[in-house]
């Protein structure tokens, strides 16, 4: 299963909804995930002390479902969205073995952003590298200038796929 997950309920849930379709046409199997909904408390040590929040255990089932995962986020101040960042604190955290939600998994990055955009894209490489997934070198940069192009998109998800 292909878990496209997103950061944010605007352009960029556009986005992962729109990999979704083409992941359809090339019959992949593939679930958005907005974690702009999920509405996971705010990670920090005193929530962690307090025990893991319910609305994690969906979250971590679809994580260790997918077998594959491209990331869509928009840039915040040059680097990952809070909402993001918060959800892998929480994974990393409050599951038994996180690595076997990203270790070996391969990734696509994606992002609309009316800033430019390559920032943020280089910061979830780095952070997804790190958790052990790997990342294609090929990512999607679009926005209000540069719409999807689809064949790249396409592209991308064959590599998934692969």
């Amino acid at each position: 299963m292909l878990l496209i997950c997103t950061a944010s309920s605007g352009k960029n849930r556009a986005l992962a909804d729109r990999l979704a379709e083409l992941a359809a046409e090339a019959s992949l199997d593939a679930r958005v995930l907005d974690l702009s909904e999920d509405a996971l408390p705010l990670y920090t040590p005193a929530a962690h002390a307090a025990g893991m929040p319910e609305e994690l255990a969906p979250v971590a089932e679809l994580f260790r479902a997918a077998t594959r995962f491209a990331f869509v986020a928009p840039e915040y101040n040059g680097s990952i969205p809070p909402t993001l960042s918060n959800a892998i604190a929480w994974l990393s955290v409050g599951t038994e073995d996180f690595r076997e939600l990203f270790n070996g998994k391969t990734a696509a990055i994606a992002t609309h952003s009316g800033g430019g955009g390559q920032k943020v894209l280089v910061a979830m490489r780095l952070q997804l590298s790190h958790l052990g997934v790997n990342v294609l070198g090929r990512e999607l940069l679009t926005s209000s200038h540069k719409p999807l192009n689809e064949d790249s998109a396409r592209a991308v998800l064959a590599q998934l796929a692969a």
